[in-house]
Parts: structure tokens; C-alpha cells; sequence
């Protein structure tokens, strides 16, 4: 998942941003408002300080709610209730005082981006990578132009390693959006799935697994539709 971190403070920035990357978020981080509209388009999610040098994040929310639909998550030392409801009705999705703890960031950050793909705002159209074509739409994989037959989960694991489009895919992510928790049991689940792709879809190497972080692809995939 592509992450637009906004927050002038270095201190926070630098103890923040390799903290999500190793949760398997892939961060650009920009210290003030100048350029995020130009970004918001490449992400998917914004994590929105208010205090910024240039631009009140409150006004900078409403300037990114004009132009896209991407979830933003005002991340704050404004603590106040006032505070709170004027940056959802600017258009956040969600609002989180400083200071908080990463792993709730991150779940909320799944949180915002599952409900936006209940909604149909997830992945969709046509992409291909070494002769495997993903139909979003249609949830259907074919190799070498023969369909292949996977269970919904399946599916599901194999379209948000593919949405990542070669950024690494956190486990934390995978296991919120396709079984809702991250037990032991899940985890194993997770890893006998991710096998059983490799052999289902012929290619072995497709998958790439990054230890303690997630999975990735092994090229870029490119859109068809």
C-alpha cells in the first residue's frame, strides 16, 4: 500500500516512516502542503498533519477532497472534539491524536482502505506480468491464455499483491483484508495460500516473499484495461 506521509517535523518523520515500511507500506513523505496534490493521484492513502509552515492541514484536506477520492488520515496534536469534527467534515476519513501507537496507525490505515474497496474503490481492470493476466473485475487468472482456478482467498491474496504493483504487501495488510485478523491460525493460512498460488499459477518465482515484512512481485505488472 502506497502511503503519503505530509508532516513538517523531521523528529517525527524519521522514527515514523521506516516504522511503516517495515509493517510493508511503501512511504513518501513531503514536509509541507507544496506538491501533495500532484502526488495524491500515486498513493493510496494520506496521513495528514494540520500543522504544516505553508497551508492549515484543515484547508489542505478540503484542497485534496476537490480533486480525489483517496482516503486521508488526519494524524494530529489538535486533541479537541471541535478539532476532530472539523477535520472529517473536511473530508478525512479518519482522525488520530498525537501521540498514538504505529500498530493502530497501521490498522487504521487497513481500516480506511478496506471500506473504500467495499465500496468499489478497489483494484480494477486488466493487468499482466510474464504471461499471468489478472481480471480484477471478473476475479479470474489465466497463464498462458488457460484459466486457473482459485478459491476467493486465493484471489484475494494474489489481487492486492498484484494491486501493489511490486511495492511490498505487508502480511498485517493481507491478513486484516482477507480474514479480518491476524491469529496464528490465519498466518499459516496465509502461507499455505501464497504456496499454493505458486503452484497453481506455474511460477514459482512470481511471488517473492520478504521476510518478516510480506510478499511482493518479482517485475512490475503492466495494465491492460
Amino acid at each position: 500500500m502506497r502511503v503519503l506521509l505530509v508532516e513538517d517535523d523531521d523528529r517525527v518523520a524519521d522514527a515514523l516512516t521506516p516504522a511503516l515500511v517495515r509493517r510493508g507500506l511503501a512511504v513518501r513523505r513531503l514536509a509541507s502542503g507544496a506538491g501533495v496534490l500532484d502526488l495524491v493521484t500515486e498513493v493510496d492513502v494520506v496521513l495528514l498533519d494540520l500543522g504544516l509552515p505553508d497551508v492549515d492541514g484543515i484547508v489542505l484536506c478540503r484542497q485534496i477532497r476537490t480533486v480525489s477520492d483517496v482516503a486521508i488520515i488526519v494524524v494530529s496534536a489538535r486533541g479537541e472534539v471541535d478539532d476532530r469534527i472539523l477535520g472529517l467534515r473536511a473530508g478525512a476519513d479518519d482522525y488520530l491524536v498525537k501521540p498514538y501507537d504505529v500498530d493502530e496507525l497501521v490498522a487504521r490505515v487497513h481500516a480506511v482502505r478496506r471500506r473504500r474497496s467495499d465500496r468499489g474503490g478497489g483494484p480494477s481492470g486488466v493487468v499482466e506480468l510474464d504471461g499471468v493476466r489478472v481480471d480484477f473485475d471478473r476475479h479470474e487468472v489465466t497463464v498462458d491464455s488457460a484459466p486457473v482456478s482459485l478459491s476467493r482467498k486465493e484471489f484475494q491474496v494474489f489481487a492486492l499483491v498484484v494491486d501493489a504493483q511490486g511495492a511490498v504487501c505487508g502480511r498485517e495488510q493481507i491478513l486484516a483484508e482477507v480474514w479480518g485478523r491476524a491469529g496464528a491460525a490465519e498466518n499459516r493460512s496465509l502461507d499455505v495460500h501464497v504456496a499454493t498460488l505458486r503452484t497453481k499459477l506455474g511460477r514459482p518465482a512470481l511471488i517473492e516473499t520478504v521476510r518478516g515484512v510480506g510478499y511482493r512481485l518479482s517485475g512490475q505488472p503492466g495494465r491492460l484495461a
